[in-house]
């Protein structure tokens, strides 16, 4: 597992280094103001009825990036053009989701995808998967570099930890699947 860690926060790195690229960042932008990783591991159980299993509700990561290695069973959907769709799995790859904190650094170029997970009616599905967020005291806004007189801010400035704390008090998802 230790090999894991280490193994998916260089490739987490490299992902961000090329994000910083794309966008016109100056190299490293994140290294400072990226220091926390969280590790999930989930397994879903197979179940023939999934009304009354539940897998994980709509909601946007709140990290940069997520790293996801989703197995070899579907059921994670994201949501696009007001439906859900599903992502296939591909063998040995990872699925890296765009989290809110990105969508506001880059001042909306790039988005959060809404997403959820089902439960598979057939096969029990079990995921690793990677968070990369701001350090604590981090202060999220959109990068200066990025914003001028016909670009101006989409977002308000905050500190991630005061993020954190507002949306624990809402909850992480906004309602249930049906």
């Amino acid at each position: 597992m230790a090999t894991y860690v280490q193994e998916i926060r260089r490739l987490s790195w490299r992902i961000l280094e090329l994000i910083c690229e794309g966008l016109g960042l100056e190299k490293g932008f994140f290294e400072e103001i990226s220091q926390v990783q969280f590790l999930s591991a989930s397994n879903y159980p197979a179940c023939p009825d999934p009304s009354v299993t539940l897998g994980v509700l709509k909601h946007f990561d709140h990290s940069f990036i997520t790293i996801l290695f989703q197995g070899n069973v579907d059921g994670l959907q994201v949501f696009h053009d007001g439906k859900w769709i599903g992502v296939g799995v591909l063998p040995n790859a990872f699925v890296v989701n765009i989290g809110t904190q990105l969508e506001i650094m880059s001042n909306g170029k790039l988005r959060s995808a809404e997403h959820r997970v089902m439960t598979n009616l057939d096969e029990e599905r079990l995921t690793i998967a990677t968070f990369i967020n701001p350090s604590p005291n981090c202060i999220v806004e959109p990068a200066k570099v990025l914003i001028n007189e016909s670009n101006p801010p989409l977002y308000d400035s905050f500190m991630f930890k005061d993020f954190v704390v507002s949306s624990k008090a809402f909850g992480p998802y906004t309602e249930p699947i049906n």
